[in-house]
């Protein structure tokens, strides 16, 4: 089994399970967002831009 550091690239404790949860959280959220589309219940109002700026950790 993989440790958190290894799947995080992290070397330290805080940081690595700061990004574990955010990639998780991340990952939710795109997984409701695929639910939601594949029932027809979405709203596309957004623009790209602000749906990208949503997601701070992507960008990094």
């Amino acid at each position: 089994m993989n440790s958190i550091h290894t799947l995080t690239g992290q070397k330290k404790k805080s940081p690595a399970i700061a990004q574990a949860l955010a990639d998780y959280i991340r990952t939710q959220k795109k997984r409701r967002l695929i639910e939601r589309a594949l029932a027809g219940r979405t709203d596309y109002s957004s623009t790209n831009e602000q749906l990208e700026a949503g997601d701070v950790y992507e960008a990094r």
